[in-house]
């Protein structure tokens, strides 16, 4: 294929990606083809971010003025299927197929109108300035005449219940729907036809769907099966620098390969972000920095975080290692510099670090060699270094990486300052890098009390800008893809819960109600105690859309009806999955766990990401005695959510039922990362180490249930299993991978020996903690007595010994056969440590002792004289007789 339709792929990603240093002419089309100009005056339309001019020149050239008034009161779908067969028309021309001398230009103004509608789709709900769009992507005068004469705005509708189709609703008031629909549809005909040629389709396609996600309200499976096949083309052809340098070759600038390669990564690893993947992500993320040239890394300085603050403290900084030369081969802020410098001194959004709101600084001020003195502080700003637009990109999408693996705390935010500050020390920007930067900052500091009300005022000043004509639709359209930037009503939904948790609800409500977030409302109007109110707008919402399932669910949420639920699924043709999960919910809630389990499947059958939804759909399932489908619904649970340590649990415990403990030993060794604190999962873990024969993991999680429970919970079963494993001395004490590994070497009895050791002191640590807290019975002074005999000190087993044989005693002990045995076996082994210790000293003592410890036992035991143990006192008794005589002569 010619040199044109390359420059115009490399042209139209230009639009989305750093502005290289200089830029060479772009070359001429066909002269002799009639749509060489038209071509390139969509090009030059859309580099200019004029999106709606760019459609308007190429529609009548796509649509051949076929469509009229008549086509707006038909079916939308059959408009668009007819479309969709135009586009492939004209794409293949007079020639009906892809090797005429036109087919360039024809690929070109095709490209161009995806990509002008996708952005222009962008700029109306992500980046702003609101322009002003023709209701459909292709501009005729007849077809918007039609558009004032519908009313019901069913071409939105359909627009809106196609991406809807996936099993998620449109989150929020969204604008210019169809132009996202009409993209996807001209970049899949050229998909169609032939993309070996024109790489950059898998690209916008990538970028298509993860739009698509981000305006809906529910992780969807079925985009998430399409991202990664585009993601995954998209990596092939624009994952490597040769690639890309042989694809372009001198239509590249200097270093603009890398910035290719580094984006790629970029968009890659925000869509695993996205989906929760965070391994994913976070390779994707390794290879963008590497890709442009940058390495980050956290060290501590002295510094100052108030303006008041007298002594300097360590502050977390962010230290950024460039291997690309700035002046090198790399892309700059070319042609935005002037803009993004402006723009960061003209914002609002951006308070000064002298306002009146916080003593609070936004970047500390940092103490030079240690040194606390005024003539020693410098900003933050002075210890960065001057970061590209990639770079830049590079840095926010590891911040949001570092967000997403830690846990949800105090310190999370903390984490994540040195990135948002960094940042913020750069003296020029992309818009979208720092709107974003921005929308960080205003997350973090609202979790502090101290920084609310700054907070509260930058996301107000943030929303204000987006309408702003300055930067213009061109500047702002720039790494809008590389960095996971927020939609306008996701953007308005943050101020309104921002606003809700200042308590401006009022407020609050206003903002939900112009983005037809109706969930978010009903919480407002619970808040204010105004339930009717909620349902009386809902109801006048549902007068105008009555087929508009998200209502029918809020209303059943709101009244707490099933009806509207069912009469969700109608409107939907069965495919609303959050009216299926209502009605689950709701027979659960009615203990009919086998329909709610049916309803469950249904539910994730049309969206298998909710995040809930596989544990709900286990515990139903088990609820249902269906351990197969339980054991696989918290299966599905973990894959989606890692660190789901609950479903980890429930895991385990449902192979502890069918007997698996191998498997339940794994699923607790993930559980006890996430649920350290509970004293039950550990429970559990220690009686299938046990099962697997892991005595030292068994000791390990009941010393971990007794510190949690404040030694109130021991197992005395588990903790004598463990002691008669440690009497055998046997190599099954340990972990049997580890036996098995183990080689036949002279040292191996050493080895055994020292490891079994080891577990006799572990053993007598768990011991000593339960007699210390008082919490011994006769059982643990028995197992006690045994621990210390094992040590060799036989006097501290024989008081142990005492003592179990005295907490045996009690009512009732010469009446129960079971009390007698316990007590006359433990009598025994008391008398037998008794002349152990005779023997080892000489004393006659102890024998004394225990002649006198078994008469009164044996005097009181006649009720018994008949059972064996009694017996076996007796004949105890006779022997320590004889011993006593032999010792006086």
């Amino acid at each position: 294929m010619a040199a044109f339709i390359r420059e115009a792929e490399l042209r139209l990603l230009r639009c989305t990606l750093p502005s290289p240093a200089s830029q060479p002419p772009p070359p001429s089309p066909s002269q002799s083809n009639s749509l060489g100009h038209v071509a390139a005056s969509v090009l030059a339309a859309v580099e200019a971010g004029d999106y709606a001019a760019a459609l308007a020149s190429a529609a009548p050239h796509l649509l051949h003025a076929s469509a009229t008034t008549e086509d707006l009161h038909g079916s939308p779908a059959k408009f668009y299927a007819d479309l969709a067969a135009a586009a492939e028309v004209f794409l293949r021309g007079d020639g009906g197929g892809t090797a005429d001398e036109g087919y360039e230009c024809r690929c070109a103004i095709v490209l161009s109108m995806g990509v002008a509608a996708l952005l222009a789709f962008t700029q109306q709900n992500v980046t702003g300035p609101l322009g002003k769009f023709s209701p459909f992507p292709f501009w005729t005068s007849s077809l918007d005449e039609g558009w004032n004469s519908d009313p019901g705005g069913k071409w939105d509708a359909w627009a809106s219940d196609r991406l809807a189709s996936f099993g998620s609703h449109v989150h929020g008031k969204f604008s210019l729907l169809q132009y996202i629909v009409f993209a996807e549809l001209l970049f899949t005909i050229i998909k169609s036809l032939d993309s070996s040629d024109c790489w950059s389709v898998s690209w916008w396609l990538c970028r298509i769907s993860i739009s698509q996600q981000n305006i809906l309200d529910e992780l969807s499976s079925s985009l998430f099966d399409q991202l990664q096949v585009y993601k995954n083309k998209m990596l092939t052809h624009f994952g490597e620098h040769e690639k890309v340098s042989s694809y372009w070759g001198p239509l590249l600038c200097d270093g603009e390969d890398s910035s290719f390669v580094s984006a790629a990564f970029l968009e890659a690893g925000i869509v695993e972000y996205k989906y929760g993947r965070v391994d994913a992500s976070r390779l994707h993320l390794d290879s963008a920095q590497e890709a442009c040239g940058i390495h980050l890394s956290l060290t501590g300085i002295l510094g100052f975080r108030t303006i008041h603050q007298v002594e300097s403290k360590s502050q977390m900084v962010l230290v950024a290692k460039t291997t690309i030369p700035a002046g090198g081969k790399s892309t700059e802020l070319t042609g935005a510099q002037s803009d993004g410098l402006a723009m960061r001194n003209e914002r609002s959004s951006v308070p000064g670090e002298s306002d009146e709101f916080c003593d609070i600084l936004r970047m500390p001020r940092l103490a030079q060699n240690g040194n606390d003195s005024s003539s020693e502080i410098t900003t933050c700003k002075s210890t960065q270094i001057s970061l590209t637009a990639i770079q830049q990109a590079a840095v926010l999408a590891q911040c949001l990486h570092v967000s997403r693996r830690s846990r949800s705390d105090e310190m999370s935010g903390w984490e994540m300052a040195p990135y948002i500050e960094s940042i913020d020390s750069q003296d020029e920007s992309y818009f979208a890098v720092r709107s974003l930067c921005d929308v960080l900052r205003i997350r973090w500091e609202s979790t502090r009390s101290r920084t609310k009300q700054r907070a509260l005022l930058m996301m107000e000043n943030l929303v204000e800008d987006i309408s702003k004509e300055f930067p213009v639709a061109s500047q702002r359209a720039k790494l809008v893809f590389g960095v996971h930037m927020l939609t306008l009503p996701a953007l308005r939904k943050e101020y309104g819960e921002l606003l809700i948790s200042c308590g401006v609800i009022g407020e609050a409500l206003d903002v939900f109600k112009d983005l037809e977030l109706w969930d978010n409302l009903i919480y407002c109007y619970r808040l204010l105690g105004k339930i009717a109110d909620a349902v009386s707008l809902i109801n006048d919402r549902l007068s105008v859309s009555p087929c508009d399932p998200r209502l029918w669910c809020s209303l059943g949420d709101a009244t707490n009806n099933e009806d509207h639920y069912r009469k969700a699924l109608e409107v939907s043709n069965n495919k609303s999955a959050r009216a299926l999960r209502s009605l689950a919910r709701s027979a659960y809630n009615k203990n009919d766990f086998n329909a709610s389990k049916i309803l469950w499947e249904s539910a994730l059958a049309l969206n298998s990401l909710y995040p809930d939804g596989w544990f709900a759909y286990g515990t139903v399932a088990w609820k249902d005695k269906d351990l197969g489908k339980a054991v696989d619904a918290f299966s599905r649970a973990v894959q989606i959510d890692p660190e789901n340590g609950e479903a980890w649990n429930n895991i385990a415990c449902l192979h502890m039922i069918r007997g698996k403990s191998p498997a339940a030993v794994q699923a607790f060794k993930e559980a006890v990362k996430f649920k350290r604190n509970s004293w039950e999962v550990w429970e559990n873990y220690s009686k299938v180490a046990l099962d697997t024969g892991n005595i030292q993991l068994t000791l390990e999680a009941v010393k971990m249930v007794l510190n949690l429970s404040l030694n109130k919970r021991f197992n005395v079963d588990l903790l004598e299993k463990a002691m008669a494993a440690l009497d055998e001395q046997g190599t099954h004490l340990f972990d049997p991978q580890e036996a098995e590994s183990a080689s036949n070497t002279s040292d191996d009895a050493s080895k055994e020996t020292r490891r079994s050791n080891q577990l006799l002191d572990i053993i007598g640590d768990i011991l000593q903690q339960i007699v210390r807290s008082g919490a011994s019975n006769a059982e643990i002074w028995g197992l006690y007595a045994r621990w210390h005999k094992n040590k060799g000190n036989l006097m501290a087993c024989s008081e142990a010994l005492l003592k179990q044989v005295r907490s045996l005693q009690g009512s009732g002990l010469w009446n129960d056969q079971k009390k007698f045995t316990k007590y006359a076996q433990a009598s025994l082994q008391l008398c037998k440590v008794y002349m152990e210790i005779s023997s080892l000293t000489g004393s006659r003592r102890e024998l004394l002792s225990a002649e006198m410890h078994l008469k009164s036992s044996l005097k009181q035991a006649t009720d018994f004289s008949g059972t064996e143990e009694y017996q076996a006192l007796d004949d105890c008794l006779v022997e320590l007789k004889d011993l006593i005589g032999a010792a006086k002569t």
